[in-house]
C-alpha cells in the first residue's frame, strides 16, 4: 500500500487499469464467497465450501442434507439453503458492484479511493449510496442550477465562512441563464446544497438508521370511502412505531392503500430529524450557515424523506412479505406431513344441498371403482334411497373408511352418515367403518385442473372433487401436491407478497416433504413424482410412460432404463425412491444404492443374508461401524443405514387419529358464549390460529388467548391439524365471525 502512493499518477493509473481488467474478467473468483458465508453464519468454511460445490454440480438440498453428511457436517435443509440463499445474495451484489464500476469508469470519474470503497461495501444500500451522485440523472432543479453557473457559489455557502454573502451572490446574476437577482443566485446555490446533503454518506447512513428504529406508520381513511373501504377500519386512523408493527399489519395497510381506501405517511419525528442533519452539516451561526439551514430543511422535505420512506416501504414489506411467506411454508409443511389413513378402501363425500351430494368409491390404491350421487338433503331429500345407496355401496367393495368434505352440507352430511346402521361381515365387525371429516380447500381448483382432466377424461368436476376428498384422507401428501399451494388455504396475504419468493419457497416445502416421506415408485402419480430429487416434471412423465409400457418396476436398477434418466438423476432420486416388495429389500428402504456394498459387507462379515440382518435385532448390533470407515461413507452415513435396516421406509409422518365434532352445533346459530367445544386448527397466523369446530365458519383463537403465558409465535402453541378444545368467547352472526379462546 506504501509503494501504491508512491507511484506517478500515471503508474496509479495504469494500476487501476489492470485492477479493472482483472475485475471484469473474473470478478467473482476474487470473492472469498464461503469464507464470508461462514463467517457470516459462524461454521466451518471447508463445509460451506463442499456444500456450494455440491449445489454447483446440481445436487438438491434434500440429496446433500440426506446422503452428503460427510461432507457439510451433517447441515440440514435450512441450514443448507441458508448458504446457498447468502451466497446469492453476495453473487447478485457483487454484480451490481460491477454494473457501477463500469458506471463510473465510462464517466471519467472513477478514483482508486473511490473504487477501494465501492469495492469494500457490504450492502446493496452502502453500494447504492456510493453510486447516487454518479447515477445519471434526470434535469432537477440542482443540475439546471448548475447549468445557471451557481456551483461555485453553493461551494462558497457550504464552506460557511464569515463573508459578505449578498455581494458575492450578486456577481453571479446572469439574466441571460436565468438569474435575475441575488436572491434567485441564492435559491439555486441552496438547491445544489440540499442535493449535496441528501447525497452525503454520513447523513444518508445516519437517517436509514434513524428512520428504520423511529419511523411511525401513519394510516388514514380516503375520504368518502368508510362504506367501502369497512374491512380496513381498524386502520381508518391509526398510527405506531413501524420496527414494531407486525407483519400482517403492514400488509393489511399496503393493501388498503394499494386498493384506494387508506393514505399512508412513513417518518420519524420531522423537527428532530432536521436537527439531527443540521448537526452534522452546519459549522457556525453565520449567514452561510444560515443557506445551509434552509437548503437542509428543504433536503429533508423535498429529497431525503420521500427516498427514506420509499426506502422503509421496501424494507419493511419485503420482510413482512418473508415473515408471512414463512408463516406459509409451516402451515403448508404441517398440512402436507399430516397423518394418512392409509391404503384403505375408502368411501368419499363431496356434500351438497341442491345438487345432491357426490359420492364415490375409492379402491386401496386409491383407483376409482364405483361414482353416484345421493340427495339426503332439503329441498327435496331422500332420506332411504340415499341410505340405501351408501349402505350397499359399503358392503359390496367393503369399505373401511368414509371421508366427507367439510363445505357445504358436510356437518347435515355427516350426522347422516353417522346414524346409518351400516352392515358389514363378521371380519369387520372388529374394526368399525372410521368416519373423518376432510379439509376440501383447493379440491375444486383439482378438478377443473389440466391434471384431473388428464387422470379422469370421462368423469366430470363433481366426480373429481370427490375423489380429491377421499384421497386427500388416504394420503394427503401424495393428493395436495397436484394442487397449486397458493389453493390449499393455509396462508394469508399469499397475493400480496412478493410472488416469485413465495412460489420458491413453496415448492421447496413440498420438495423437501416429498423427499421426506420418501416415494412409491410403481404407485406415484407424476405430479408426485416430479417433486423427487432430481426428477422433475419431464422425467417423472418419462418415468410413468415407461412404467405403463413395461409393467412394474422390478428395481431401482430400472430407473436407468427410462429414456433421459441419466447417472446424475439416479444419483439424486434413487435413495428416495421406494419400490414395495422389491427383491432386493433394500429397494424398499432409504439406505442409497451407491452404500448397498457397504450393507452387504456387513451381511458378510455376519456370515447372513440382507434379509436377515434387516430383520434380527441381535444382529445388528454385533456390526461395529467403525469397521465400515473409508473415505466415500462416515459415520453419519452408516448410523443412517442402520436406522434403515431396522424400520426400513419408515413414514416419518405421525400415526392417525379419528376426530369427531360436536355433534349438538351444526350451524354459527348454534353456537353460543361460553360453550366448549372440540375443534381442528385449519390456519396459523402471526396473530393467532383458526379453529374449525363444525359450523362451517373458523374460530379466531388470537395469540393472546392461545396459552395462560405469553405467546411470541402461535406455531410454539399449536400445530395444522391438531385437535385441540377451545371455549367460545363471542359469536358476531351479521359478520360471521366467533372468537375463541384456548386459555385452561
Amino acid at each position: 500500500m506504501y509503494l501504491f502512493f508512491c507511484f506517478s499518477d500515471w503508474q496509479k493509473y495504469v494500476f487501476f487499469r489492470i485492477l479493472c481488467y482483472l475485475r471484469n474478467q473474473n470478478f467473482q473468483t476474487l470473492k472469498n464467497y464461503p469464507k464470508l458465508i461462514a463467517q457470516t453464519l459462524g461454521i466451518a468454511e471447508h463445509y460451506v465450501k463442499n456444500t456450494l460445490d455440491l449445489l454447483e454440480s446440481g445436487a438438491t438440498i434434500p440429496f446433500i442434507s440426506r446422503y452428503r453428511k460427510e461432507n457439510t457436517g451433517s447441515f440440514d435443509e435450512v441450514q443448507i439453503a441458508e448458504i446457498r440463499d447468502l451466497y446469492e445474495k453476495w453473487v447478485e451484489l457483487d454484480k451490481r458492484r460491477g454494473v457501477i464500476l463500469d458506471s463510473i469508469e465510462e464517466q471519467g470519474k472513477l478514483t482508486p479511493e473511490l473504487a477501494q470503497k465501492i469495492n469494500n461495501a457490504q450492502t446493496m444500500s452502502e453500494l447504492e449510496d456510493l453510486y447516487l451522485p454518479y447515477r445519471p440523472k434526470r434535469k432537477t432543479r440542482a443540475t439546471v442550477a448548475v447549468e445557471k453557473g451557481l456551483e461555485p457559489l453553493a461551494i462558497i455557502i457550504y464552506e460557511q465562512r464569515q463573508i459578505q454573502l449578498y455581494q458575492i451572490a450578486k456577481q453571479y446574476i446572469d439574466i441571460e441563464k436565468g438569474v435575475n437577482n441575488a436572491e434567485e443566485a441564492l435559491q439555486g446555490a441552496r438547491d445544489i446544497i440540499a442535493e449535496w446533503v441528501c447525497e452525503d454518506i454520513a447523513v444518508r447512513v445516519k437517517m436509514r438508521d434513524t428512520f428504520t428504529k423511529f419511523s411511525t406508520i401513519v394510516s388514514k381513511m380516503v375520504k368518502g370511502k368508510e362504506e367501502a373501504g369497512s374491512k380496513f377500519s381498524l386502520y381508518f386512523d391509526s398510527k405506531e412505531l413501524l420496527c414494531k408493527a407486525p407483519s400482517h399489519r403492514i400488509l393489511a395497510m399496503f393493501r388498503g392503500e394499494e386498493e384506494g381506501f387508506l393514505r399512508l405517511t412513513i417518518e420519524p419525528d420531522a423537527e428532530k430529524t432536521v436537527s439531527l442533519i443540521k448537526k452534522s452539516v452546519l459549522k457556525g451561526y453565520g449567514v452561510c450557515s444560515e443557506q445551509v439551514s434552509l437548503a437542509v430543511e428543504d433536503s429533508y422535505k423535498r429529497l431525503l424523506q420521500p427516498q427514506m420512506e420509499t426506502e422503509m416501504r421496501k424494507l419493511f414489506k419485503e420482510k413482512a412479505d418473508k415473515e408471512a411467506i414463512a408463516v406459509f411454508g409451516t402451515n403448508l409443511r404441517q398440512l402436507l406431513m399430516a397423518a394418512p389413513l392409509g391404503q384403505k378402501t375408502t368411501l368419499a363425500i363431496d356434500p351438497g344441498f341442491r345438487t345432491g351430494c357426490k359420492v364415490v368409491v375409492l379402491s386401496e390404491q386409491g383407483q376409482l371403482l364405483a361414482h353416484d350421487v345421493i340427495f339426503p338433503h332439503p329441498p327435496e331429500p331422500q332420506y332411504k334411497v340415499a341410505s340405501d345407496t351408501l349402505r350397499n355401496l359399503v358392503e359390496k367393495y367393503e369399505v373401511k373408511a368414509i371421508a366427507i368434505g367439510n363445505g357445504t352440507a358436510g356437518r347435515e352430511t355427516e350426522t347422516f352418515v353417522r346414524y346409518i346402521p351400516f352392515e358389514r361381515s363378521e371380519k369387520s365387525h372388529a374394526n368399525p367403518i372410521t368416519i373423518v371429516m376432510v379439509n376440501e380447500s383447493g379440491a375444486s381448483i383439482y378438478s377443473a385442473s389440466e391434471v384431473a382432466r388428464e387422470e379422469f377424461p370421462d368423469y366430470d368436476v363433481t366426480v373429481r372433487g370427490a375423489v380429491s376428498i377421499g384421497r386427500r384422507l388416504m394420503d394427503p401428501l401424495a393428493e395436495l401436491v397436484k394442487i397449486d399451494p397458493k389453493s390449499i388455504g393455509v396462508g394469508q396475504y399469499q397475493h400480496d407478497v412478493n410472488q416469485q419468493w413465495l412460489q420458491k419457497s413453496l415448492q421447496e416445502v413440498v420438495e423437501s416433504c416429498v423427499n421426506r416421506v420418501g416415494v412409491e415408485l410403481n404407485t406415484a402419480s407424476k405430479e408426485l413424482l416430479s417433486f423427487v430429487s432430481g426428477v422433475g416434471p419431464a422425467l417423472a412423465k418419462n418415468i410413468v410412460e415407461y412404467r405403463n409400457a413395461n409393467g412394474a418396476f422390478k428395481n431401482r436398477n430400472a430407473l436407468k432404463k427410462v429414456p433421459r434418466f441419466g447417472e446424475k438423476s439416479f444419483e439424486q432420486a434413487a435413495g428416495f425412491l421406494r419400490i414395495h416388495g422389491a427383491a432386493n429389500p433394500l429397494d424398499e428402504s432409504a439406505v442409497h444404492p451407491e452404500s448397498y456394498p457397504v450393507v452387504e459387507a456387513m451381511a458378510k462379515r455376519l456370515n447372513t443374508q440382507i434379509p436377515e440382518l434387516m430383520k434380527s435385532e441381535t444382529l445388528r448390533k454385533q456390526i461395529q461401524l467403525r469397521d465400515f470407515i473409508s473415505e466415500k461413507v462416515g459415520l453419519p452415513t452408516l448410523q443412517d443405514i442402520m436406522q434403515e435396516l431396522a424400520k426400513p421406509g419408515r413414514d416419518p409422518r405421525e400415526q392417525f387419529e379419528t376426530f369427531e365434532f360436536d355433534q349438538s352445533i351444526n350451524s354459527i346459530n348454534d353456537v353460543t358464549v361460553g360453550m366448549s367445544v372440540p375443534g381442528i386448527v385449519t390456519n396459523i397466523t402471526k396473530f393467532g390460529c383458526f379453529v374449525d369446530i363444525g359450523v362451517h365458519v373458523d374460530g379466531l383463537v388470537h395469540i393472546s388467548q392461545l396459552a395462560n403465558q405469553y405467546v411470541e409465535n402461535p406455531n410454539d402453541v399449536v400445530k395444522l391439524n391438531q385437535k385441540v378444545w377451545v371455549k367460545v368467547t363471542e359469536v358476531d352472526l351479521v359478520r360471521k365471525r366467533i372468537s375463541l379462546t384456548m386459555k385452561g
